[in-house]
């Protein structure tokens, strides 16, 4: 079985990733089982570049605040800015501080130098304005959907004003209160003015689609794109937040799912655009059900990568990001027994594992789940191999 799983086994590099699959798939994406470490960032970038100079791909997309990603795509399309703007601008959860991710950003920009528009790169968030403390406020994309519509459009045609939706809207704090993830009663998001909101949002979206033919003809598809970003980020805030007001047992569930809700949307209208790049934690792709432990116990739902997956087929494609050691947070070599385990015996330090290949190796052996001593940390679920197209496994993290 040694010889099957090595035989499994190749060199890094994107003609590996590009063997795994039948052909090349409109999203493909990149786990990490953990965030914040340079070094999956830097492979990460280094796949990233071979696959755009060797497959064509156009866009790369992360784990990122959809709204402040834009900061990022003018830059590295227009050179709007400067790097230092856009890193702390441009990014959430706190990437922008990433080393890894400011040398993504800067090749981008000189990989566009002097291209033709259709040639150049595109970056993009696909998270939507969420944090595991809470949510933004509504306020930046609806005003900013209602703003592009009423300088398009018969003001006849618009369901209220601006000045109707600053009224509803509020002060943003009223959206952003820590307090409201631990506590329902604190959120707004079942409040009148929410609901007038999220009555608003829809006909604007509807509206939005309504005029395609105009604003095609008009505008820019760039700039009509942005605006159905504005949509989907403005209703999908507004249901989050109704949803955070929610006492149910279901509600973190329910705010889980409805998170990778929008980030599949947001993969869907990348794909549609052309083929995209996809950069994130291991659950938020696979194809498998994912499962969390929080503070009211255990949350599962369905990742963007199994909703986009089942939409897109053979189109999609996952390779997770396994892990051997991160000893400066406690993840010491792993047991023989874990998929990591057998992994970490392999010869080389980092290499890509066509993983129903290495399924079918181990047959009836059933690899034990690892359990990991640091909380961000997640292992590679066994049960997850038949799901996933590939694995790349790094031995060790400096």
């Amino acid at each position: 079985m040694a010889t099957d799983i090595k035989d499994a086994a190749h060199a890094v590099g994107a003609a590996a990733v590009m063997r795994l699959l039948p052909a090349r798939p409109r999203l493909l994406a990149l786990g990490e089982p953990t965030h914040g470490e340079d070094a999956l960032l830097d492979l990460r970038n280094e796949l990233f570049r071979q696959l755009v100079e060797q497959e064509g791909y156009r866009t790369i997309t992360i784990e990122s605040d959809c709204m402040m990603g834009l900061v990022v795509d003018d830059y590295v399309t227009s050179g709007t800015g400067t790097l230092d703007e856009v890193m702390e601008r441009g990014f959430s959860h706190g990437f922008g501080a990433s080393e890894a991710n400011r040398q993504l950003v800067g090749w981008m920009r000189e990989y566009n130098e002097g291209r033709p528009a259709s040639e150049r790169l595109r970056f993009a968030g696909f998270d939507g304005p969420l944090e595991i403390t809470g949510a933004a406020s509504p306020r930046r994309a609806l005003t900013a959907l209602h703003g592009y519509l009423s300088a398009r459009v018969d003001a006849a045609l618009l369901p209220c004003t601006a000045e109707a939706l600053d009224r509803l809207l509020g002060a943003d704090d009223r959206w952003t209160n820590p307090e409201a993830m631990l506590d329902p009663a604190r959120s707004v998001g079942q409040s009148a003015e929410a609901g007038q909101l999220r009555l608003l949002a829809d006909d604007l979206v509807a509206l939005l689609d309504a005029q395609t033919p105009h604003l095609l003809a008009t505008e820019s598809r760039d700039d009509w794109d942005r605006a159905h970003l504005y949509g989907r980020t403005a209703t999908g805030l507004l249901r989050h937040h109704y949803w955070m007001a929610d006492a149910s047992p279901a509600r973190m569930s329910r705010l889980c799912a409805l998170r990778d809700v929008m980030m599949a949307h947001n993969l869907l209208a990348l794909a549609a655009r052309g083929p995209a790049l996809v950069h994130a934690h291991n659950l938020h792709l696979q194809r498998a059900k994912s499962t969390m432990g929080m503070w009211q116990g255990p949350v599962e739902w369905w990742s963007a990568g199994a909703l986009v997956g089942a939409r897109l087929g053979e189109g999609y494609a996952f390779v997770a990001t396994a892990l051997g050691t991160i000893r400066h947070r406690g993840v010491d070599t792993p047991p023989p027994d874990t998929v990591e385990g057998l992994l970490y015996a392999l010869p080389d330090d980092r290499c890509v594992v066509d993983a129903p290949r290495l399924a079918t190796a181990l047959g009836d052996t059933r690899p034990a789940p690892r359990v990991s001593p640091w909380f961000g940390y997640v292992p590679f679920d066994p049960a997850c191999l038949a799901d996933s197209d590939g694995i790349v496994f790094v031995k060790d993290v400096p």
